[in-house]
């Protein structure tokens, strides 16, 4: 949450798993980022594994600016983290440590609680420049 508890986030098109123990993980945002700051000073954050209906919610939080959660249904988490309804996961995190990237930061966080939705969604993928989802398999 920024100083005046609006939501902020960015859209990364990629994080990954670091650590099995300790849990941690890590994603890269660009240091130009008017989250990155907000980021940093919070030093927890919550990653959202997108379900495939949430395009809108990707492309917002892909822009610059405030009011990216517009329209968005989100609840705050017991972590104090801005959690968005129906995602495939969510991982909360305590900021770890943070490495110079180039232009970007490494931000390595410690998985403090994983939510899962109580009925499976299809995930959103991100291939060739285009958000979609995967057929079923099987």
């Amino acid at each position: 949450l920024d100083a005046d508890g609006g939501i902020v986030g960015i859209t990364a098109s990629a994080f990954s798993a670091l650590s099995i123990e300790p849990a941690l993980v890590l994603f890269c945002p660009n240091y130009a980022s008017d989250t990155y700051p907000i980021l940093r000073d919070s030093k927890r954050f919550a990653i959202h594994l997108l379900s495939a209906d949430q395009t809108a919610e990707a492309y917002a939080f892909a822009g610059k600016g405030k009011d990216k959660a517009k329209g968005v249904e989100w609840h705050l988490s017991e972590l104090g983290n801005p959690l968005l309804a129906n995602a495939t996961a969510i991982i909360e995190c305590e900021l770890w440590r943070e490495y110079d990237g180039g232009d970007h930061a490494i931000i390595v966080g410690a998985v403090q609680n994983l939510v899962l939705p109580a009925e499976p969604v299809t995930p959103m993928v991100y291939h060739k420049g285009k958000l979609g989802a995967l057929p079923p398999l099987g």
